[in-house]
């Protein structure tokens, strides 16, 4: 994988994101929470080591929805987009549609 840094961030830009680092399991997901998730039938997702993702928006941390019991899922409490998962375990997995480029 390579190293990058990216930005992103939700519709509204309250929660903004840094990415840094190595990018790593880039997959699609299919699953019936992805789905429920995005409301689409898939999602594209990225992953990053939590301490390279740093949450620099005006609304700080996005909130969390504790979907199983391994992850919650992250979105902007403003106007409710989907920004990814946070696990329990050293992982951000990140949507790859809020990106900025």
């Amino acid at each position: 994988m390579s190293t990058v840094e990216c930005r992103g961030g939700c519709l509204c830009g309250n929660i903004r994101f840094i990415a840094t680092g190595t990018a790593e399991n880039p997959h699609i997901c299919s699953c019936k929470m992805c789905q429920k998730h995005s409301g689409s039938l898939a999602l594209c997702w990225v992953e990053f080591p939590k301490d390279a993702v740093q949450w620099v928006g005006e609304g700080g941390f996005p909130s969390l929805y504790r979907s199983s019991d391994h992850s919650s899922r992250a979105f902007c409490n403003k106007c409710g987009s989907s920004l990814g998962a946070i696990d329990d375990e050293p992982t951000v997995g990140l949507i790859l549609g809020n990106f900025d480029q």
